[in-house]
């Protein structure tokens, strides 16, 4: 179980390298095209949209480390006046419901970067990247973050026992 745990937790740090670097390279994708377009008066063509490609799989690919780390937004009005057996009580439950919710992501994700594919879906900017690859780290990430979250019910419950 621990090399499991182990794994699960690698893929999530791998995913937040990954992510840091979509992140850095998005920031020198703009940078470049202010330049560009200050001191030579043109312009890439790409960047709006390269953007915002980069910027969907730093999302996708950091969820799972996000979650991994608790950062990710909880409201615990309730939560914070029981006691910690209702608390992780509760934790599992929500962690089994956002397994179910995830697996259903995916599902959709996946559905939806196919359908790209093969109806041979370009983008409608200069570039006419197929839609598809800019598609496929939505169910990668989605993957890692069910694994983060499967990782978390399952502690919760040996925490339980």
């Amino acid at each position: 179980m621990k090399a499991f745990y182990n794994f699960a937790n690698k893929l999530s740090l791998w995913g937040a390298y990954l992510s840091s670097v979509l992140l850095i390279s998005l920031v020198l994708l703009i940078l470049t095209e202010i330049f560009i377009r200050y001191f030579f008066d043109m312009s890439t063509l790409i960047a709006d949209e390269y953007s915002g490609y980069l910027y969907l799989s730093s999302i996708f690919l950091g969820l799972a480390y996000t979650f991994k780390e608790g950062a990710h937004i909880r409201i615990n009005i309730l939560t914070s006046r029981m006691s910690k057996k209702s608390n992780r009580f509760i934790d599992i439950f929500a962690g089994m419901i956002t397994i179910i919710v995830l697996f259903f992501a995916l599902y959709r994700s996946v559905l939806y970067t196919f359908d790209s594919y093969e109806m041979e879906m370009l983008s409608e900017a200069v570039s006419e990247t197929p839609i598809y690859l800019t598609q496929l780290v939505m169910p990668l990430g989605i993957s890692l973050f069910i694994l983060s979250v499967i990782v978390f019910v399952i502690q919760g419950l040996k925490n339980d026992i």
